[in-house]
């Protein structure tokens, strides 16, 4: 089992950022390798800079009033997120997995994370639940589940990255 409480903070840390570093190289594929493009990590912190000042839900992120910084604050709850992802994970399979890491829990974990994007952000940045608003909502949801996907392979990955360098006792 992880050691001690400050082991498992520092392992939920690197796990959820290295899933998150995953997520981002998908991203980075699919734009450079076939012109498809990603959430603009700017717009996720615009959203967030509105909620203090009680906007929830968009009808367009796009056509809302930029807020300073909003690209920083974007991808910082962006990593910040695919940290907490981690946690839960460790919460739900144990702290044990990090000592025998498995695909099978990393990716359902993955696909679970799906209810963020489709019953929070989406809806919050005006694109509605699972993205039934956006024009080709189909093509919209199958990118989300292999983004998500993508966050589940890097969060075993990031596991078994962790143990092989002997971060984890």
């Amino acid at each position: 089992m992880v050691s001690g409480v400050g082991e498992l903070l520092v392992s939920m840390l690197l796990v959820g950022i290295g899933a998150t570093i995953v997520m981002d190289l998908w991203a980075l594929l699919l734009k450079h390798g076939f012109a498809i493009a990603s959430l603009d990590y700017a717009m996720v912190g615009r959203w967030i800079g509105h909620l203090p000042r009680g906007r929830l839900v968009h009808a367009g992120i796009g056509r809302t009033d930029a807020i300073p910084g909003e690209k920083a604050i974007g991808w910082l709850a962006h990593y910040a997120i695919g940290v907490v992802f981690a946690g839960l994970l460790l919460t739900v399979v144990g702290p044990d997995w990090l000592r025998h890491p498995t695909p099978l829990p990393a990716l359902v974990f993955g696909v679970v994370s799906l209810v963020a994007p489709f019953f929070i952000l989406q809806p919050g940045l005006g694109a509605g639940i699972a993205a039934r608003k956006t024009p080709n909502p189909g093509i919209a949801r199958l990118r989300s589940l292999a983004a998500h996907l993508a966050f589940g392979a890097g969060l075993y990955v990031s596991a078994l990255l962790i143990r092989a360098l002997g971060w984890v006792t």
